[in-house]
């Protein structure tokens, strides 16, 4: 049993510590969910408070059904709590671990409501987002119809009660958005269950001869039942906005694209008349290109006054209307170099705009 509590233990670190890692999903507000599944319960060791048993038994149930409702509220950030009521059922196998043999018969049901934190990861991908959480609440545990008869011996054990108990689990698994219904998710988890134990379920032991012997009255105590969970359900988010429309990602045609030319005086940053002229020729074409971008590199034979031109530059740009956000600035020093029509090259001192 101290691997299993120690799987529970583990799913609570990880609840503090691994969110920090990922982006969150992008859910919000208020959601409803609904799963169905396969539960497998372990053997649960029992203590008997009636006569004919001996000192404990254990009692052990076929694999049954699990069944989940979830009201909850995402709040924005990969956190969400919810409010759980879940319904499960397994019919009793066989009772082992006595000093006889014995057949038996019955069910043992539970129902309850749980508290659940989780935390959705996004990996990247739109179509898959893991979960993870932990959850605890109460649990209520009920014999139907439950029967034990020694085949050694007259002796018949038979209960119908029921008691509650404190329990947690552990829960991991994946939400599948479904295309386009926005807010419906198909999730798939699994979850690992420990209903405290101490529930008393009383029953009556009777026994053969003498005749008409009376009934004893006497009950059986439950420790820690473990079980395990596999679920497919459905998740609705009420506020999920509908996807957004592809942007149009429209390039830039080459006729569209203008280079221009600034001129400096030797040895300084400042803008002449000429300069200036041609800077607001390429502010004012900057306003009929569609997503304009506007690259400035300042050329010079000196790399600290290269950048002091592109910036020159880009501060007249910025004067002219042309948002300073849409202006790249760069030095080239010596490498953004003219050459002559001969190929030799003239003096570097010129900044390119180029509006895109």
């Amino acid at each position: 049993m101290k691997l299993r509590s120690m799987i529970l233990v583990a799913a609570a670190s990880a609840s503090c510590g691994l969110p920090w890692a990922a982006q969150a999903q992008p859910i919000q507000g208020v959601y409803i969910g609904l799963g169905a599944g396969v539960r497998a319960p372990f053997a649960t060791k029992t203590t008997p408070l009636a006569p004919g048993f001996g000192k404990s038994f254990e009692l052990n149930q076929r694999p049954g059904f699990d069944t989940a409702f979830s009201l909850g509220y995402a709040i924005g950030n990969g956190w969400r709590f919810e409010l759980e009521g879940n319904v499960s059922r397994s019919n009793v196998q066989s009772v082992t671990r006595t000093p006889f043999a014995s057949t038996s018969t019955g069910t043992l049901r539970h129902h309850g409501i749980m508290v659940n934190a989780l935390f959705d990861l996004d990996i990247g991908s739109p179509w898959v987002y893991p979960y993870f959480g932990v959850g605890a609440g109460y649990q209520v545990s009920r014999l139907n119809g439950f029967a034990v008869t020694r085949t050694d011996k007259p002796f018949t054990y038979v209960s119908g009660d029921e008691a509650g108990s404190f329990a947690m689990q552990a829960i991991i698994g994946l939400s599948l958005p479904v295309p386009y219904l926005p807010g419906l998710s198909i999730t798939v988890d699994y979850r690992f269950m420990d209903i405290l134990g101490g529930q008393k379920l009383n029953g009556t032991s009777s026994f053969g001869p003498p005749p008409g012997a009376p009934p004893a009255t006497g009950a059986i105590k439950l420790h820690n039942q473990f079980s395990q969970s596999g679920m497919i359900g459905l998740r609705y988010a009420f506020n999920t906005p509908p996807p957004a429309a592809a942007a149009e990602t429209a390039s830039v045609p080459v006729a569209q694209m203008r280079s221009y030319l600034v001129s400096f005086d030797a040895d300084t940053a400042r803008l002449n008349d000429r300069a200036l002229a041609v800077v607001k020729d390429a502010a004012q074409a900057s306003t009929a290109v569609p997503a304009t971008r506007i690259d400035v590199a300042g050329g010079s034979a000196s790399q600290v006054l290269s950048e002091r031109r592109a910036k020159a530059v880009a501060a007249a740009l910025a004067g002219s209307g042309v948002p300073r956000d849409a202006i790249s600035i760069r030095g080239t020093g010596e490498t953004g170099a003219l050459a002559g029509a001969e190929g030799a090259a003239r003096p570097n001192r010129r900044v390119e705009i180029v509006v895109q």
